[in-house]
């Protein structure tokens, strides 16, 4: 959410700047409903002087043994002229919140003015796109010779577009998650948080989610619980209403965790088996910052998620998203996509993106700077460092063999002791 303050002192850039996301955005509802909210203060806190006055009158007049019934009379009328605005004010602020959270972040100067994918700016490319002596198979074909995934009993068990990994299925699934942890716990200096997987509807309006995306979340409205479509939401109210030390910042949070989404909408047969499931397994990178060291923060947030895919030897590139492509709560978003030879296409694997002071804001999630002076807000980030579905699908695709079989990649050997290579069942 963004700080009402800026809104009321920087109006016309702000304006300018929300309109490079959605040219339709008018600051003029919110002022107009936050002058109505200071004129309506102004006049409260007037009766409530009034009020005040005249209870110190009849207090003073009792004493004196002087009739005192006007005064009463007359209190108790600008009592109730405070209820009566003193509930408008309320059902303003109502209104005001309503509007803010329909604003997106504003965002940074760097990042490109567009409204699809089209218009991303490629930063840089690592690795060649893998070429074969024979006709690629895509991972569905490959997955069911081998017999890694099982989507039509997962279908029996849930629906479609829920996954079902059997055998070296899960077992390169599960080597894919340790590897991921191991290294940005151990190697990048994360620290492992494991959160609740259901989460209150605080925790999602403070990361962004709600209310704007509520039709794209898994509910049980029995409980007032959501599953989390991302450990970022989590992470976004660990450190909820407090208030931190800037010499503790940055921290840097590495999660894992099943996210859960709908996905609503219909898509074609290249996106069937683990390209767009409702339920997939994340590591996510999380940070908070001073505004000051965000921009680098997010330099080395995507360089981790980079390395990631380096290692596993995958073709990737990496994309600065235009405005209209990034997520309400983004300020900057870069993403990371890698090539999957069947597809003949790129897709996301990581999303790293700045967040600014946009949730702190929500959530109320401050520092003290260490100089002395007012409290400020941090600024978060968030990246995946990776997602497996579609990275499962790039190693399948990319290191596949002419017999149907499946090399594994030399990175995640070591949590597969023994096994180079997956062959094909049938």
């Amino acid at each position: 959410m963004l700080d009402i303050r800026v809104i009321r002192s920087q109006r016309k850039e702000t304006e300018e700047k929300l309109r490079r996301r959605d040219p339709t955005i008018s600051l003029r509802p919110v002022l107009d409903l936050d002058s109505r909210r200071r004129e309506l203060i102004v006049r409260s806190e007037g009766l409530k002087k009034k009020r005040n006055e005249a209870s110190d009158l009849i207090g003073r007049l009792k004493k004196e043994g002087k009739d005192t019934a006007q005064h009463i009379v007359e209190m108790k009328r600008v009592s109730e002229q405070i209820k009566s605005l003193d509930s408008e004010i309320r059902e303003v602020e109502e209104q005001i919140h309503a509007e803010m959270c329909e604003l997106p972040n504003i965002p940074d100067d760097s990042v490109p003015v567009g409204e699809t994918k089209d218009d991303a700016i490629v930063l840089r490319e690592w690795g060649e796109k893998a070429e074969f002596p024979f006709e690629p198979r895509n991972h569905v074909q490959l997955s069911a010779a081998a017999g890694l995934l099982d989507f039509p009993r997962a279908a029996k068990l849930a629906e479609a577009q829920f996954p079902m990994y059997v055998g070296m299925g899960a077992m390169l699934e599960w080597a894919l998650l340790c590897f991921m942890v191991d290294v940005q716990t151990r190697e990048n200096g994360y620290t492992l948080v494991l959160p609740p997987y259901l989460v209150n509807k605080q925790t999602m309006f403070t990361s962004g989610n709600l209310p704007k995306f509520e039709q794209e979340l898994y509910k049980l409205p029995d409980d007032e619980l959501y599953l989390i479509p991302t450990s970022e939401v989590p992470l976004t109210s660990f450190h909820r209403d407090e208030i931190l030390r800037e010499e503790d910042l940055p921290l840097r949070y590495a999660s894992y965790t099943a996210c859960f989404r709908r996905e609503a909408g219909t898509y074609g047969a290249e996106e069937r088996g683990l390209i767009r499931v409702h339920q997939f397994n994340k590591i996510e990178m999380y940070k908070v910052t001073t505004p000051e060291t965000s921009e680098r923060e997010l330099d080395s947030l995507v360089r981790d998620a980079e390395r990631i895919v380096e290692r596993l030897g995958l073709h990737y590139r990496t994309r600065l998203l235009p405005t209209g492509d990034m997520a309400l709560q983004s300020a900057k978003t870069c993403d990371i996509e890698v090539w999957l030879p069947a597809q003949k296409a790129y897709y996301e694997v990581s999303s790293c993106s700045n967040c600014k002071s946009f949730q702190a804001v929500r959530g109320s999630i401050r520092y003290k700077p260490k100089e002395g002076g007012n409290n400020q807000y941090v600024h978060t980030l968030n990246g995946s460092g990776l997602a497996t579905s579609r990275l499962l699908v790039a190693i399948l695709e990319t290191y596949q063999q002419a017999d149907g079989s499946i090399l594994v990649p030399e990175a995640i050997r070591k949590y597969l002791p023994g096994i180079e290579r997956i062959e094909a069942t049938s």
